[in-house]
């Protein structure tokens, strides 16, 4: 098998050749590990679809997650001037606006005044939204805008430029048939509170969640619409990343009103028309609504971070969830792959096979993102676990089938 025949078996709950390996790297990892400036990865189509190829094969990860939009290929016209200071970049826009690019994180724009821009929640009306885009050049704008050109963006099927979906078909076109190209969908209630900002958002579901759900139902169209054009684009997987739907920020019953009908809408309208699989990325604790996430209709789950990132422990993980959807994760991207040494990178790897392996159905991943500074040595050490002990078919009592496994 390839490594994009061996995504698709594990995703769709069949035994692949061994178990595959795909990770999401933090933004600042392409910044530090590739030959690309790190101004040219958060703004070009191209250099950040190079990035992502580049570090594929580096790591020898059997899928690709494109979790940036495609550029505006003009987004230079807009500069006004480029600064250097104290190990980051300053790029001043022509609209007084300016982005800061660290060297070794996500860049963020603040307007003049010196601060990120986020609306009131009294001045939204649910009836002007339809998707917003926290990684889009420009930040955060309401009504929606893309890039500096200011023109807020029709609503409906013309909502997203042309070339939003380029660094999709990019990637796609660059590594063919031969590894899975995942794209990513920002679910209703991750842009509810991209776009309010953490805190305000919470109190809006609280004091007034009649408009927060009309809010919400109108953000589920552009997800979807969002969704089936990636798909029309290539990808091969759609990621719905809900990143704040954990318990350390809402309760299952705030998971159940404001997360789950949502998301269940967004998979069931991508789902029509593309029959690729469809997940779902929800960091920290999720042990306690592993069975609501379920019923949202998703193929897989993503991150399932383990104490003490998280709460989820990976062999109570697979007895709820092992035949009913993939599982991606569950190795500690902070205790293990950044601080950790190759020999404990591997072992814990080694745990994870020997756990969620048998049967298919796992992909070997950090939890979440793998930080910017985690030694590639440390990365690479997932490959060689599963190169050893990730082989099926395991053995009849589940163990890998390997003389060497201990």
């Amino acid at each position: 098998m390839n490594s994009r025949q061996r995504m698709d078996a594990a995703m769709r709950l069949r035994q692949p050749d061994r178990v595959p390996v795909m990770c999401q790297l933090a933004i600042g990892h392409y910044s530090l590990n590739t030959d690309l400036d790190e101004v040219d990865i958060w703004h070009s189509t191209e250099a950040f679809g190079d990035a992502l190829i580049c570090l594929q094969r580096r790591y020898s990860f059997d899928g690709i997650l494109v979790n940036l939009p495609g550029r505006d290929p003009n987004w230079r016209a807009y500069i006004r001037r480029v600064e250097e200071k104290d190990r980051e970049t300053v790029i001043r826009w022509m609209n007084g606006w300016y982005t800061v690019v660290p060297s070794d994180d996500n860049p963020h724009v603040y307007r003049e005044s010196g601060v990120r821009y986020f609306p009131a929640f009294e001045e939204v009306d649910p009836e002007r939204l339809f998707y917003i885009e926290p990684h889009d050049l420009s930040g955060i704008t309401y009504p929606y805008s893309w890039g500096f050109g200011g023109e807020p963006a029709p609503l409906g099927k013309h909502f997203f430029p042309v070339w939003h979906y380029d660094t999709i078909r990019y990637v796609a076109n660059r590594v063919g048939d031969r590894v899975s190209v995942h794209a990513e969908v920002f679910s209703p209630f991750s842009q509810f509170m991209e776009m309010l900002d953490y805190t305000n958002g919470l109190i809006a579901l609280m004091d007034n969640p009649g408009k927060s759900r009309a809010c919400l139902e109108a953000l589920s169209e552009g997800a979807i619409a969002l969704g089936q054009g990636q798909a029309a684009a290539g990808a091969q997987a759609i990621l719905v990343s809900s990143a704040f739907a954990g318990a350390g920020l809402i309760s299952r019953e705030n998971y159940r009103e404001f997360v789950l009908p949502y998301e269940e809408k967004v998979i069931r309208g991508i789902r029509k028309g593309f029959d690729g699989p469809i997940y779902t990325h929800t960091c920290g604790a999720i042990g306690d609504r592993l069975d609501l996430m379920m019923e949202t209709g998703t193929n897989g789950i993503d991150t399932l971070d383990p104490p003490p990132l998280g709460t989820v422990d990976l062999q109570d993980a697979r007895q709820i969830l092992a035949g009913r959807c993939f599982i991606k994760g569950n190795m500690d991207p902070v205790n293990t792959i950044l601080k950790g040494t190759p020999q404990t990178v591997y072992e814990d790897a080694v745990r994870r096979i020997a756990i969620a392996g048998p049967g298919g159905g796992y992909i070997l991943s950090s939890a979440c993102s793998v930080s910017p500074h985690a030694p590639a040595a440390n990365i690479r050490k997932l490959v060689e676990a599963v190169e050893d002990y990730g082989r099926y078919p395991f053995q009849a009592d589940g163990s890998p089938p390997s003389s060497r496994f201990r």
